[in-house]
């Protein structure tokens, strides 16, 4: 589950105390701060949720093996997500959140893919365990974080990830086919609330009244 920067749309280079640089267009850090802006970037973590939902939905016969290096690959990529969208975040207090969350899903998704012939209640355990924690610091960084002009989309998929882990956790799939469907029909429900996060930050991008020296406002 994605989270969109802590605050509303800013543009041009952000800088320190007067008289010093932020940082440079070369610097590693500031490109990833604006990819991580970038309403698109959230919106390619919504279709990474996306694709793995719609396999396991189409496809209800396929073996665990199948459905943990699904959910290891997703776990992977959702972590390296959360990654770059750490840098995006203006306010140092909220960044270690968004990178404990990040370290969180490559940690589970190594699990998945290190042992894929795993039972299907350990599997469970990892990817409900994950939503959940992930649920809780996104509602977190909804509720502290300022000027934000999407908190309700990011408070609706904050909501969505716990009950999602909750689900998962709760309620234990006793076969394969049974998880591959509860896996699916969750993955496609976050990725499309994550769509609509994306959406919702393109909005509030195009209408900031701060714009670039070429009267962009800076997304990508």
């Amino acid at each position: 589950m994605a989270t969109s920067p802590s605050q509303g749309p800013r543009t041009g280079a952000a800088s320190g105390p007067p008289g010093t640089a932020y940082g440079t267009a070369g610097d590693p850090a500031q490109v990833l701060a604006a990819l991580g802006r970038s309403w698109t970037w959230i919106l390619a973590s919504a279709v990474a949720t996306l694709v793995p939902g719609v396999l396991l939905l189409v496809w209800p016969e396929a073996t665990l093996h199948v459905v943990a290096v699904l959910m290891g690959l997703y776990l992977l990529a959702a972590g390296a997500f959360r990654f770059v969208a750490t840098f995006a975040r203006q306010e140092q207090g909220h960044r270690l959140p968004s990178l404990l969350l990040a370290v969180l899903y490559v940690l589970a998704g190594v699990l998945c893919l290190r042992n894929p012939l795993q039972t299907i209640t350990a599997l469970s355990l990892i990817v409900g365990l994950v939503w959940l924690v992930s649920g809780i610091l996104t509602l977190y960084t909804a509720l502290a974080a300022r000027d934000l002009p999407h908190r309700g989309f990011l408070l609706g998929a904050a909501v969505l990830g716990i009950v999602a882990g909750i689900v998962v956790l709760a309620l234990p799939a006793e076969s394969a086919r049974a998880l591959t469907r509860l896996l699916g029909l969750w993955l496609v429900l976050l990725g499309l609330a994550e769509a609509g996060l994306a959406f919702a930050w393109r909005a509030a991008l195009r209408g900031s009244p701060a714009a670039g020296p070429h009267g962009s406002t800076g997304n990508a």
